[in-house]
């Protein structure tokens, strides 16, 4: 029972961290973009935000295993507490290096806050219960994309509603009071390994975790690599939708996205007897998904009618890609023992933030340069490298240790 009372504790602490990662993006979008920054320009402002991803998942991990889970956790809500306030300065304070850093925190938060939340569902799960471990993550993760498409709606509507500055300060309120909360439910010392780990171990040694996260860094970058710049950019200037089209769009498809995630371990759990997918289910997923950015452009090419390529094309993308996702998420902490699975989280989704941020630069100089086709064309190539990387991935195991392959 105090299994699923912490799992609960843990999935709405993060729901409420979400909910604020979506708004302020949209926040951030809309308004700046009224105060007369180009598409390309508001996009920029993210940069820091996908950079210091990095940089915080390889030093979050190394935290939580020193620190505790629930202690990281506890300090990227309370950093998002910090960057929502600071955005709620002035007009005069705003500054694009102001905004950047501000951005840069609410970065820094997401990652402490997403890699505590994924790493200690590891710790609440027992040995051998990989279909659970499946489910629960799959839930965590889905569940939290579906919130941040929520998220977008919230900070349009409380954008609309109440304006800029106070939407940042009611969201800020709003987790303030969420933290505080689950500082009393969860119990101290969660993925706190009993020996304080050095530095250096948090590049792990396990070669499956190691192919994994090479593998995660290509998925990710092959996702932002059209959709941070390129569609938007295309759905605004060539379809010429207005901007609460584009972003209830991309809010709907965020949405759609994290519903199919939620559901991966029911949608492709029937051939696993139980247990959770391993490596040729990686491989079998990323190979699929490299056939629709592929097929949207190819489309484009023809010139086929594009919004109807580019919807049908963004749907079909996003329930493969929510279901390669699922099945990464897992892969992590089934490759990952419970000793170390902080550390070996965090790296990984120091890959997962580079990719990000490689496909956030790629996205905007693709698409000036080539446009949207050369935008997709690039998402092929990096969905093929994912699946390429994936043959390295080995079946999962009952126990795995870090003490050698998994």
């Amino acid at each position: 029972m105090s299994e699923l009372r912490n799992y609960l504790t843990v999935t709405g602490g993060y729901w409420a961290f979400t909910i604020t990662d979506g708004a302020i993006r949209m926040l951030v979008v809309l308004y700046f973009h009224l105060l007369g920054y180009s598409p390309f320009e508001v996009a920029m402002l993210f940069l820091f935000y996908e950079f210091f991803g990095v940089v915080t998942n390889l030093v979050g991990g190394w935290l939580g295993a020193r620190m505790g889970l629930n202690l990281t956790m506890h300090m990227g809500m309370a950093m998002q507490v910090v960057a929502l306030t600071m955005l709620a300065a002035p007009d005069a304070w705003l500054s694009v290096p102001y905004v950047m850093f501000a951005q840069a925190l609410s970065g820094i938060a997401k990652d402490l806050n997403k890699m505590s939340a994924k790493a200690s569902v590891k710790t609440l799960v027992k040995d051998g219960a990989e279909s659970r471990l499946f489910k629960w993550v799959a839930i965590l993760t889905g569940s939290k994309n579906a919130l941040k498409g929520a998220g977008f709606f919230i900070g349009a509507a409380l954008l609309e509603w109440v304006g800029f500055r106070a939407a940042l300060l009611g969201l800020a309120g709003m987790l303030l009071t969420v933290l505080t909360v689950t500082a009393i439910l969860l119990p101290s010392g969660v993925g706190k390994m009993k020996s304080k780990p050095k530095f250096s171990q948090v590049f792990s040694k396990v070669p499956a975790i190691n192919w994994l996260s090479a593998a995660r860094f290509f998925l990710f970058g092959s996702r932002d690599v059209w959709f941070v710049v390129g569609l938007p950019v295309f759905l605004y200037d060539v379809l010429k939708w207005d901007f609460m089209e584009v972003g209830g769009f991309l809010a709907l498809w965020v949405i759609g996205y994290g519903f199919i995630q939620a559901s991966a371990p029911k949608l492709i759990g029937r051939s696993h007897h139980g247990r959770g997918p391993g490596g040729g289910t990686a491989r079998f997923w990323a190979f699929v998904l490299a056939v629709f950015p592929a097929g949207i452009a190819l489309g484009l090419a023809w010139g086929w009618r594009a919004d109807i390529v580019i919807i049908t094309g963004l749907i079909l993308f996003g329930i493969v890609f929510a279901i390669n996702s699922a099945v990464h998420s897992y892969l992590i902490l089934a490759y990952s023992s419970h000793d170390k699975v902080a550390m070996n989280v965090g790296f990984y989704y120091m890959a997962n933030a580079g990719g990000r941020l490689a496909g956030t630069v790629l996205s905007g100089w693709a698409y000036q340069v080539w446009g949207l086709e050369g935008c997709l064309w690039w998402s092929t190539g990096f969905v093929l490298m994912a699946g390429l990387l994936s043959l390295a991935l080995p079946e999962v195991q009952n126990q795995t240790t870090d003490s050698g392959t998994s």
